[in-house]
């Protein structure tokens, strides 16, 4: 048993990450600014004397005692990260100084949620972590994609000068239940449209590429990575099962059952083609590799987004 911190705690993955450390004996302190995080991703656990839920925001000092920290705190989804790209940028920079400055004070482990956002459009196929990235530094993802690189940048400097325990996760494209229906992310969007019955939004000619994994795989891969005392990363954690966007559209529409059409829009600036994990380190040093293929994780993300639809309705 432990005393940890989740940062962003609120949030799609956060929150699922609050649900495994609770059931498993943790004292775990969900802090979130609710910025993109929801109380509802939260709620059953408010009764729960093992979880206390604090709004609080990172680019702020956070004086709090904890024995691990994970710092899950960030705008995630394109949509959500441009809508204000200097509080993005702020969250990742002077939000990381302040949640290492914790760790040093407290002599906690931190493990940084990092993305594969930090290897850009690749060069490389698929991306193994010593990539070090094809990223524009101006482009409109850049805010979220060059915050991160600098938060691994500050994560190393700060384990090499401090002797702190510090984990990187490079995460993939992640989906599951509380994804945010509005956040603009390729499995949402698809699932959303094919219930109300829209025309599926593929950008270019959907022929680009993408690994998806679900949370409770991506949950495991990071505790395990936090918990393994031998390596700080970073480490790619997701699916190496590649689809094309077209690929999920069609599946997408199967398992909703939809007559739903597929509409065209132009490719957005600095989009990736292929974004694939190598997850030989994840195999090799933490045991672990995805267990949910993609059409099984589909079904209950499919069915919560249809009960998000059922209350809107309502």
């Amino acid at each position: 048993m432990a005393t940890i911190l989740v940062t962003g705690g609120a949030g799609f993955v956060g929150s699922h990450l609050c649900d495994r450390l609770v059931e498993r004996g943790d004292d775990v302190i969900c802090l979130d600014n609710l910025f993109t995080g929801r109380k509802r991703n939260v709620q059953h656990l408010l009764g729960n004397p093992r979880f206390e839920f604090v709004r609080h925001d990172i680019v702020h000092p956070v004086y709090l005692e904890a024995d691990q920290i994970y710092n899950m705190a960030c705008p995630a989804s394109p949509e959500a990260y441009q809508y204000n790209p200097i509080k993005t940028i702020k969250t990742s920079t002077v939000g990381m100084v302040n949640v290492l400055g914790l760790a040093k004070r407290c002599k906690a482990r931190l493990l940084q949620a990092s993305t594969s956002e930090v290897y850009g459009d690749p060069n490389v196929h698929p991306q193994t972590e010593d990539y070090w990235g094809h990223v524009n530094p101006i482009g409109p993802r850049s805010c979220y994609d060059e915050g991160k690189r600098v938060a691994e940048s500050l994560c190393v400097n700060y384990a090499n000068e401090h002797g702190m325990e510090v984990r990187i996760v490079r995460i993939f494209n992640t989906y599951g239940p509380r994804m945010d229906p509005n956040d603009g992310r390729v499995i949402s969007n698809f699932i959303m449209q094919a219930l109300r019955g829209e025309p599926l939004t593929i950008y270019g000619d959907g022929s680009q590429t993408r690994s998806f994994c679900f949370v409770s795989d991506l949950v495991d891969g990071i505790i395990r990575l936090m918990d393994q005392d031998e390596r700080m990363g970073p480490v790619n954690v997701g699916n190496p099962g590649e689809y094309t966007i077209r690929e999920l559209a069609e599946t997408v529409l199967e398992l909703t059952g939809s007559k739903a059409e597929l509409g065209r829009e132009p490719l957005p600036a600095d989009d990736p083609k292929q974004r694939c994990p190598d997850i030989t380190r994840a195999r090799e040093w933490l045991g672990w590799e995805p267990k949910v293929p993609l059409r099984e994780g589909l079904e209950p993300t499919i069915a919560y987004y249809r009960d998000r639809l059922a209350e809107e309705r309502s």
